[in-house]
């Protein structure tokens, strides 16, 4: 028997307990692995933990007697069903699981153009373009992640940045990591932070930022000259911040984030929903962005800080738009016609609320839904074709996602480069590979 997602919560599903059935559907595992017994199964791709729905009905939770490889890409999985009354499980399991051979249409679609172009000749191809002024607008490399926690030690980020043509990269510290934890399956607040807890923390992670670029050899871009002068010869940093937490709301805090720790770019939400605003991956209770969230806004924009509305709800953004008196950033996410209530990726209408501020929405290559370069292009193209060539830029997210990477080094730039370069002329794709966000900076920061 085939169930398909729309069947979940219905008859048909429930009549179908202790049958064999089977699924197509995307793996999200508790750990970035190739292969498991046990991991959860949703009807769109995740990039990570926290993009787990709340819903029970919108998850089914897979077992099997031995470990099933399950790569990164769309699957069908055979077993046994099971519905399950427990309100505090899923409603739906599947058993004894196996998986079904075969690569799916749209996987093997989405792959064939990338075996039209060797990658030598690609990256020969992408090198013209990627001319040492790309910027990343979204990155967690060097480990910062686990460098914030006292924790692993730093990977390369300076030499891969030169031999790809990455001038700078948004390095951002994550506002609100010691309450985030792994709880069944998906990245959720744990507990409230303790009064000036997520402050202490961000006196730890800001250090940790900036002994990586002392480190690396990695100037901090404070201006826009400055970040007009970076290129991939000399490669730079631009101090963010995923979640403003740390601010624990009060804003005098930002002023000393911005004079001290040469903050620029501030991502007003993450995982948690704050004094600023509500997010995507939980339930709304502030209607979008808080009048404090209105506050931080008007003074990132006085400061010259560039207001990220990542993770943020249709309705923060719109509400910014309305406020900032300078264009938004959308730093990692990408488009959908049809998403579910949880997702992390954007209406049509969501994209267009940050380009008509003059904005930049920035693309992650979560293989999931950009199996390859060559997808990922696409997903550039299809961006592109709604809100504008001008407004939209590369957000990769890197060492922040839990799943594979469409571009796991920034070595591989030219790659991307090369893709791009099938789709948009060279002076479309430097804008898409940098210059829109040098653009937002420039307007932003001064």
């Amino acid at each position: 028997m085939q169930l398909r997602w729309n069947d979940l919560g219905r008859p048909r599903a429930d009549r179908a307990d202790s049958r064999t059935v089977e699924i197509a559907g995307f793996p999200l595992t508790p750990l970035a692995v190739s292969s498991a017994d046990r991991f959860l199964l949703m009807a769109e791709p995740g990039c990570c933990q926290g993009c787990v729905p709340r819903n029970r009905l919108a998850v089914v939770e897979v077992s099997a007697d031995r470990p099933l490889k399950l790569g990164s890409g769309k699957l069908t999985v055979s077993g046994t069903w099971r519905v399950s009354s427990d309100p505090e499980r899923w409603r739906y399991r599947l058993e004894n699981a196996e998986l079904k051979p075969g690569l799916t249409r749209r996987a093997a679609l989405a792959a064939s153009a990338l075996f039209c172009l060797p990658v030598p000749a690609m990256a020969q191809l992408g090198a013209e373009a990627a001319d040492g002024t790309a910027v990343d607008i979204h990155s967690h490399a060097g480990n910062l992640i686990w460098l914030s926690f006292g924790r692993g030690q730093s990977v390369p980020v300076a030499d891969p940045m030169r031999q790809g043509g990455m001038s700078a990269i948004a390095l951002a510290v994550v506002g609100d990591s010691p309450i985030i934890k792994l709880t069944d399956g998906r990245l959720r607040p744990s507990r409230d932070p303790r009064p000036g807890e997520l402050y202490a923390f961000s006196q730890r992670s800001f250090p940790a930022l900036h002994a990586l670029t002392r480190e690396q050899g990695l100037p901090i871009v404070r201006t826009a000259a400055d970040l007009r002068a970076a290129r991939s010869s000399r490669p730079s940093v631009i101090v963010a911040a995923e979640g403003a937490d740390f601010l624990e709301g009060q804003i005098e805090r930002l002023d000393e984030a911005y004079q001290y720790w040469a903050l620029r770019h501030l991502q007003l939400t993450h995982y948690r929903p704050n004094e600023l605003g509500d997010i995507q991956t939980e339930p709304s209770v502030h209607g979008g962005l808080t009048s404090f969230g209105a506050d931080v806004i008007r003074r990132c924009n006085q400061l010259g800080i560039v207001v990220d509305v990542a993770h943020g709800t249709y309705e923060l953004v719109k509400k910014a738009a309305s406020i900032s008196t300078k264009p938004l950033i959308l730093s990692h996410t990408s488009l959908t016609e049809r998403p579910l209530a949880w997702t992390r990726r954007i209406r049509p209408d969501h994209a267009r609320a940050i380009a008509a501020t003059g904005g930049v929405i920035g693309l992650w290559p979560v293989t999931a839904y950009f199996p390859n370069v060559m997808a990922f292009a696409e997903g550039f193209a299809k961006t592109a074709e709604l809100v504008g060539v001008d407004h939209v830029g590369l957000g990769t997210d890197q060492l922040g996602l839990v799943g594979a990477s469409a571009l796991p080094s920034y070595a591989d730039l030219p790659q991307l480069a090369a893709a791009l370069r099938t789709k948009f002329n060279d002076a479309e794709t430097a804008k898409l590979l940098g210059g829109n966000y040098r653009r937002v900076f420039e307007a932003s920061v001064g």
